[in-house]
This record gives structure tokens, C-alpha cells and sequence, in this order.
């Protein structure tokens, strides 16, 4: 069976530190560099994707609050995480 798999071929270039402890990282992980780096951005995208609703919202419902930025380090296991922003 033969697989044939969509994708967006790009050129990127790193500082040479970067680029081999991207390398190193993908082996620890078992994955191929693209896959690696495909993991990457997805979750950097994700965390983007998720400033920008927490942004819409206190847009619409105010800042969030001391206690409710607290409230939702507690549940995330963030301790002292320090997000900022609080009204």
C-alpha cells in the first residue's frame, strides 16, 4: 500500500544552535525533524489561537481577576506561573 501524504515544502533556515538542538530534540522524540518541528508550530499556533480568545473575551467581559487568574494557575498546576494582566 502505497501513502501519499499532502504537504507545504518550505525552506527555513536556523542559527546553527538551533538547528541541532532541534535535531537533538527530535531524536529524544523519536520523530523525524519535520514532524518535530510540524509539533512545534502546531502548538505554538494553539497558544496563539488561545491568546487571541482570552483577548476577545476580556474584550467583551472585562479583564480577568487576581482571584480568577489564581483560580485557573490552580487548576492548570501553574503555582506561580505569574500571568500578568490582572485588573
Amino acid at each position: 500500500m502505497v501513502v501519499v501524504m499532502n504537504v507545504d515544502k518550505m525552506s527555513l533556515s536556523f542559527p546553527p544552535d538551533v538547528g541541532e538542538e532541534m535535531r537533538r530534540a527530535a531524536h529524544r522524540s523519536g520523530m523525524s525533524v519535520s514532524a518535530w518541528v510540524t509539533d512545534a508550530a502546531r502548538a505554538k499556533l494553539r497558544r496563539e489561537a488561545l491568546g487571541a480568545a482570552l483577548e476577545d473575551y476580556q474584550a467583551e467581559h472585562g479583564r480577568f481577576t487576581a482571584a480568577e487568574i489564581a483560580e485557573a494557575e490552580r487548576r492548570l498546576g501553574l503555582g506561580d506561573a505569574g500571568v500578568s494582566g490582572a485588573a
